[in-house]
């Protein structure tokens, strides 16, 4: 008979992309070879990429690090906005602000973004089926990796935003049978040198 078994669900963000976000710069592919290095100790079975270019660029020079895992395009995996709150699920102060943002957003990433998320949800979380612990990696954005951080703390769904996702940085979900959610790491560029370190973080802050 086939049991459950966890499921350690490997999250990042792209590497750094140029302006017109149509490929990564050359910063952006040295932070995904040094990512794929650094997982080259981890039993991966699968890398899943979003259907944009700077998600797939990462993906595949990620890939190249490894030996032979497969490679597989998800439209779930990709940048869109998971879910659309009211204003009354918001903190007041922040609120106005926080809704001007998303309304900045194509409509149709707005409409879509739910739907998708809602898959993300079903095909990347929560554990697997079979007797042996599965391992995979997600290569997405910095909108998709806030949500499923969200929902493994059972935060409420407004709260993926106000997370940020370094570029090629490591977080790892632990999904047991029967238990919540663990978050084991979350943003960490241990394997990026200083320099290769996301801009949004000031100097003081590249420890």
């Amino acid at each position: 008979m086939t049991g459950t078994a966890t499921r350690y669900l490997y999250l990042t963000r792209h590497g750094e992309a140029s302006p017109d976000e149509s490929e990564l710069t050359g910063i952006g592919r040295r932070q995904a070879v040094l990512l794929g290095e650094r997982l080259r100790r981890s039993p991966l079975t699968a890398i899943h990429h979003g259907p944009l270019p700077r998600a797939a660029q990462t993906a595949q020079l990620i890939r190249e690090q490894l030996d032979g895992v497969p490679l597989q395009m998800s439209e779930p995996a990709g940048d869109y906005i998971p879910y659309l709150p009211q204003r009354h699920e918001l903190p007041p102060e922040p609120a106005d602000s926080m809704l001007d943002r998303l309304a900045q957003f194509p409509a149709e990433e707005r409409e879509q973004g739910p739907e998708l998320a809602r898959a993300a949800l079903a095909r990347f979380t929560g554990s697997v089926n079979g007797d042996e612990p599965r391992h995979e990696l997600v290569v997405t954005h910095n909108f998709l990796v806030g949500w499923l951080v969200r929902a493994a703390l059972d935060a409420p769904k407004w709260r993926w935003m106000g997370l940020y996702h370094a570029n090629a940085a490591l977080t790892v979900i632990k999904y047991e049978p029967g238990r919540p959610a663990v978050v084991l790491l979350y943003n960490d560029t241990g394997h990026l040198p200083a320099e290769l370190r996301s801009a949004a973080f000031p100097p003081d802050l590249h420890i």
